[in-house]
């Protein structure tokens, strides 16, 4: 297609399969790629603002997915949809199912026993999320709006900075946020916390 992608650190480059999912053939980079991106998600954070929600319907591989798919169906063919390939992130393909299912299952759990306060309780859950990395593309995009909405519809507290800056382009707030995001692979959670928080 032509395409002219360029990936930042810590981002999953897609695949050919993956980007004949385009809808829009008039992309041609990144950049124009992110931007109709954003407009979709934008018109996502809408639709979740006119809604209240429940623990028990957040929490679902269904809201997982219908998510997914609000924030980018307008520009993927596939959005929505569990990814089919091996990417530099994530688990396998075949393990998605059954890791999302865990991944619910826990954080029902610590919401219904306070095991966590509600900081720690949601970031630990986006850390998993984007962990398993679930879709072809916008997986750290996803996790961080699931955040939002769980904090904000579930704890009743404001919805999360994330550093106030564009976390897809390079530069100070994105490194930040991979080295948390490594931290917390290697069982730190705080610093992700206090970056979301920043």
């Amino acid at each position: 297609m032509g395409l002219d992608f360029e990936y930042a650190d810590g981002q999953t480059p897609l695949d050919e399969d993956e980007i004949t999912g385009l809808r829009i053939s008039s992309i041609t980079t990144h950049g124009e790629l992110n931007e109709f991106e954003q407009q979709n998600i934008e018109q996502a954070i809408m639709w979740t603002m006119s809604r209240s929600f429940k623990a028990e319907n957040l929490f679902t591989e269904k809201f997982i997915k219908t998510l997914h798919k609000r924030m980018y169906s307008d520009v993927w063919k596939w959005a929505g949809e569990f990814r089919k390939t091996r990417k530099n992130l994530g688990i396998e393909t075949w393990q998605i199912p059954s890791a999302l299912h865990t991944l619910l299952a826990d954080v029902q759990y610590w919401h219904k026993n306070n095991t966590f306060q509600p900081d720690e309780c949601v970031i630990r859950f986006k850390h998993r999320l984007v962990s398993i990395h679930c879709f072809s593309n916008g997986n750290g995009r996803h996790s961080r709006l699931m955040a939002d909405l769980i904090i904000e519809k579930i704890f009743n507290l404001p919805v999360y900075t994330w550093g106030t800056n564009n976390l897809l382009k390079s530069g100070d707030p994105r490194t930040t946020y991979i080295n948390a995001l490594k931290a917390a692979d290697n069982g730190n959670i705080q610093p992700l916390i206090d970056f979301a928080r920043s």
